[in-house]
């Protein structure tokens, strides 16, 4: 299923694919003393929007950086910039030397490079870029083709529904990724809606991502439109799990098509129950480990061991600049190939089969150990 991403471009961001030169392997063990370790500071958004960022990101970023004698500093800022803000200064005075942050909004994440950049630090973004911002690189998935894969998934199962009511309950205003699903999705969904083989009844971004929060707007566009809907597009797992609370209140879950995204456990479980029917496999491993490559390497001091492994360029048309930056690939997950997860280890079957989707899996052929 993985795959790396070729260019693509939008009305913020355009990405260039650069040649790639072979280079050393930056996670291989530090050789010396361990005394005195360099430390690379980390920055996660958020413990609300997706289970991702304190279950897989941090666990598989430390991992990097331990094998590789680097001591890692990763905190969660809680979906609160204040605190983003206040992480970033402590690392920033202790003197790692990366900082690396998911920003909640661009011009927080600006904020804080300028100080990073003042004290001579670089710093990476990882999976959001800063627009306007001052970051040396960029580790992320091609977003665009991520909202595509949504709009692919959505129009494969509403089929052939002339006249189909859509209602897209979208990601968080402040971070551009969502503004790039956004796009990949009018992509595919822009010219049906424009001939009117597809009805928007409305689209509400979503602030912070906050499950909450889009329950209550789903639910009072569904009220508005007299409680009919025929498919929704849910911008990632949490929105969507929040966008079927309420079908399900009103016997529709299952019937009506929900797109998700970050292949969460409960989003899988989701699909399997037929209740979502589809979300997007963003290799969150592939990730991590790009970025614990390109921190470990800028550490190091190897930065032109880190700049081979920034193959790609991301033009930031808010500053005018070229971020060097890795792009990787997603894939489109439907209950039909879930079982492909399983076999990559990215869901443990025992999770993902347990209770009200164990008659899902045997069927199948998803086996529990």
């Amino acid at each position: 299923m993985r795959r790396l991403t070729a260019a693509v471009s939008s009305g913020l961001l355009v990405l260039s694919v650069a040649s790639c030169s072979d280079a050393p392997d930056p996670l291989a063990p530090a050789t010396g003393t361990t005394a005195g370790k360099p430390v690379v500071g980390v920055i996660l958004p958020d413990r609300s929007s997706s289970d991702r960022w304190d279950e897989r990101d941090a666990p598989l970023l430390n991992q990097a950086f331990s094998f590789a004698g680097i001591e890692g500093d990763i905190q969660n800022a809680d979906g609160d910039e204040a605190k983003f803000a206040s992480i970033a200064d402590e690392m920033i005075a202790r003197g790692v030397k990366v900082l690396m942050t998911t920003p909640l909004s661009p011009e927080g994440g600006a904020a804080v490079e300028r100080k990073a950049r003042d004290a001579n630090i670089p710093v990476i973004n990882y999976d959001r870029i800063s627009l306007g911002g001052f970051a040396e690189y960029y580790v992320s998935f091609d977003n665009l083709n991520v909202g595509e894969l949504q709009a692919e998934g959505l129009l494969r199962c509403l089929g052939e529904k002339p006249g189909a009511s859509i209602i897209e309950i979208q990601g968080a205003p402040q971070d551009n990724n969502a503004t790039l699903f956004a796009d990949g999705q009018r992509r595919k969904l822009g010219p049906k809606y424009d001939s009117g083989a597809l009805e928007l009844v409305d689209s509400k971004a979503i602030d912070k991502w906050d499950p909450v929060i889009g329950k209550a707007t789903f639910e009072q566009i569904l009220n508005g439109n007299g409680g009919k809907v025929d498919g929704v597009v849910a911008a990632n797992d949490g929105l969507a799990g929040a966008v079927i609370e309420v079908l399900k209140a009103r016997g529709l879950a299952g019937k009506v098509p929900v797109t998700g995204q970050d292949a969460t456990l409960e989003g899988l479980r989701a699909v399997l129950r037929g209740e979502q029917c589809m979300t997007v496999y963003k290799p969150i491993r592939d990730e991590a480990e790009a970025a614990a490559r390109l921190a470990i390497a800028v550490a190091r001091g190897d930065l032109a061991g880190a700049d081979d492994l920034a193959t790609g360029n991301t033009r930031d048309l808010v500053s005018r600049r070229d971020v060097k930056s890795v792009l990787l690939g997603a894939d489109l997950v439907a209950r039909d190939n879930v079982r492909a997860l399983v076999g990559e280890g990215a869901v443990k079957p025992a999770e993902l089969c347990d209770g009200d989707t164990a008659d899902d899996c045997a069927e199948l052929g998803i086996l529990v150990n």
